[in-house]
């Protein structure tokens, strides 16, 4: 028997509640799906008012919505791999003239090479970008791992300049901010910002004793 005009209201609520599930289903595979990702979503909504979701479009009515996962708070990094960054910190260290080892050990402090790393006040990012530090290094998306990089190593290359070459007080400055230390005259009597330095400077010796020293950047650590 066909049927005409609107279907019945627990037909409605029916197929809301089917579109609620996938629109779940895919909320939760963006948030699990790996570091960076994004997806290419068409929707539309049709006369009844149901919004359909689509990754291959069969209709001209469907719309292309792209959705990247976001994190707000802060998140624990999670290990990620750092020949996946390698191209990236090479070009960096090139273009900034810094020590790519000492980008690494930066790294490897900040967000252990996870580039979705969130911290408790809002760093984001591989190098752990503040909101308004990424602003003024024009990194509009701190989550992509180019953007981030070289924007984190153009700040580093910034406060090495800014403390004549002087590595210690350079990294006490990009964690703890440049004003910090200069009122301090040195590294800051901040917990933090103590264990930070030495952190990156054990990461960036480890990493420089399987390879060929840099004696212009490991040597303003001593």
């Amino acid at each position: 028997m066909a049927r005409t005009g609107k279907p019945p209201r627990h037909r409605e609520k029916t197929r809301a509640r089917i579109t609620g599930r996938f629109l779940a289903v895919l909320v939760w595979a963006l948030l699990l799906a790996p570091n960076g990702a994004q997806a290419a979503i068409y929707t539309f909504v049709d006369q009844q008012g149901t919004v359909h979701f689509t990754n291959v479009p069969n209709d001209p009515r469907y719309k292309l919505e792209v959705i990247r996962p976001q994190f707000r708070g802060g998140r624990a990094a999670r290990a990620g791999d750092p020949r996946l960054y390698e191209e990236h910190i090479q070009r960096a260290a090139s273009r900034y003239e810094m020590d790519p080892l000492l980008i690494k050990a930066v790294i490897k402090t900040e967000s252990n090479f996870d580039c979705q790393a969130v911290s408790s006040k809002g760093a984001k990012g591989l190098m752990q970008l503040m909101p308004e530090t990424a602003a003024d290094l024009n990194v509009w998306n701190p989550f992509d791992p180019q953007e981030n990089i070289f924007g984190g190593t153009n700040y580093l290359r910034q406060m090495m300049a800014r403390f004549g070459g002087n590595l210690r007080l350079a990294l006490a400055a990009y964690n703890a901010g440049p004003s910090r230390v200069e009122a301090a005259q040195g590294i800051p009597l901040i917990p933090e910002t103590q264990q930070y330095v030495a952190k990156v400077i054990q990461h960036y010796r480890q990493l420089t004793a399987a390879a060929a020293p840099s004696s212009r950047w490991l040597g303003a650590a001593n």
